[in-house]
């Protein structure tokens, strides 16, 4: 006698795989310093010195997690050149270059509607200011 197990399909276990990495992946690079990453690299191959000099305020140590951070999920690949000092570039990968195109979108859609966001959240601040007196 055979029992038939009532559960998950592999296409609804891949959609829960899917949706998981999609919030890791998303959570790493929703911050400034990623994101300003990207699109600079989205430009051009860039060594680790020149990529600081690029992005604006940003430490080293805070460079060194974000690249290592893009890099882990597939965004940004670093090339070690054997040389003496050795020469490390950074450059974004085939993923990388679509994800860029994915958040200049998103960058887009703010501009196009930067007035009604921005009239939106006056009135929801108006309206909670209103509400706390």
């Amino acid at each position: 006698m055979e029992t038939e197990q009532v559960g998950r399909r592999d296409e609804d276990r891949d959609v829960t795989r899917v949706d998981s990495l999609a919030r890791e992946v998303f959570a790493g690079i929703a911050n400034k310093w990623a994101l300003l990453v990207i699109n600079i690299l989205g430009e051009r191959t860039l060594r680790f010195t020149e990529l600081r000099a690029e992005v604006e305020g940003i430490s080293h140590k805070m460079l060194t997690q974000t690249l290592r951070g893009l890099e882990r999920d597939g965004v940004v690949r670093r090339t070690v050149h054997p040389t003496v000092p050795p020469r490390v570039e950074y450059r974004l990968t085939e993923a990388g270059q679509a994800l860029r195109g994915t958040v200049n979108g998103m960058c887009a859609w703010t501009r196009r509607y930067l007035d009604e966001i921005e009239g939106a959240r006056r009135r929801f601040d108006a309206r909670r200011a209103d509400a706390a007196r």
